[in-house]
């Protein structure tokens, strides 16, 4: 992913293969290799669904943003729960500047 600069408000996307977008969709920004605790996850939503699967999208920012990023570079992770799975997932690291 290309740097995202913190004075900014956008959405971040992931795409999660196998989701249809009718899951509850969590996301967390953690320091790279550290697994998110339970506070750290945002309520996050669903973009447009495709036949493989979903993007997960959080509004990252100030202002208005679900969570607001200081400079650095940050592991994000997307937690999807349907009826029975609770799959948790990494989805790459977010550089802010």
């Amino acid at each position: 992913m290309e740097p995202i600069s913190s004075l900014s408000r956008i959405n971040v996307y992931s795409f999660i293969t196998g989701a249809s977008g009718s899951e509850d969709v969590e996301v967390a920004f953690t320091t790279p290799g550290v697994e998110p605790a339970e506070e750290d996850w945002h309520i996050a939503s669903w973009g447009t669904p495709t036949s493989q699967g979903c993007p997960a999208r959080i509004l990252v920012g100030p202002g208005g943003g679900a969570v607001a990023l200081s400079d650095g570079t940050y592991e994000m992770w997307v937690r999807v729960t349907g009826p029975v799975q609770q799959p948790v997932l990494r989805a790459g690291l977010v550089p802010v500047t």
